[in-house]
């Protein structure tokens, strides 16, 4: 059995990734969707996440088995410097470091890109998601009570936050993933990690 690795996803992960996604959606209030999204619909997410923000997954013995990505909170220009987080691991795969180190990956490209504070919003309870957060250095910001309904309950949100640096007087715009691909930073993130444990 090869280690697990991490590589930028491609639309081509499209099916991977659903089904990694799906039993969440049908099964769980840990996403407010309510059904599972097609695979074209997932292969256009990543197709139009890659430009601006990252989408990275782990790969062990030629499967996906998490991801993790990033996009915007809103549209509007002021949103600009945050952004709000999403990480997945396939059951099988859970408590092996796989999310951690997705993460890890996830928090040091967006740095390098100029982004300036993460949002991670969680349905709970979840205590395997607010340690994960808090052991990474996320901060508890809030919760909304009664936020969401989904299979016949009324469910709570939390919301965290990771300050990648300080916030600049005058800051320049975040720069697009593209601009980090073939650079040395790049390749300095992904190779840099320490793989998830098998």
């Amino acid at each position: 059995m090869s280690d697990p690795a991490l590589r930028l996803a491609t639309p081509d992960d499209a099916a991977a990734i659903r089904r990694i996604y799906a039993p969440y959606v049908a099964e769980t209030a840990i996403t407010f969707e309510t059904a599972p999204p097609s695979v074209a619909a997932c292969r256009e997410r990543i197709a139009e996440t890659l430009p601006d923000y990252p989408w990275l997954v782990c790969e062990r013995d030629g499967d996906v088995v998490g991801y993790a990505s990033a996009g915007p909170i809103r549209a509007y220009g002021a949103f600009e410097w945050a952004v709000e987080s999403t990480v997945y691991v396939t059951e099988s795969a859970q408590r092996r470091g796989i999310g951690r180190a997705l993460y890890e990956a996830l928090l040091a490209l967006l740095d390098r890109q100029g982004y300036v504070v993460v949002y991670a919003v969680v349905t709970l309870p979840n205590e395997a998601s607010v340690a994960l957060h808090e052991s990474l250095g996320f901060e508890h910001e809030g919760t909304f009570s009664g936020m969401g309904y989904k299979h016949g309950a009324w469910h709570d949100v939390g919301w965290w936050s990771y300050a990648l640096g300080e916030r600049p007087a005058d800051p320049d715009p975040p720069r697009p993933l593209t601009a980090l691909r073939g650079r040395e930073a790049w390749n300095d993130v992904l190779g840099s990690l320490d793989a998830p444990a098998e």
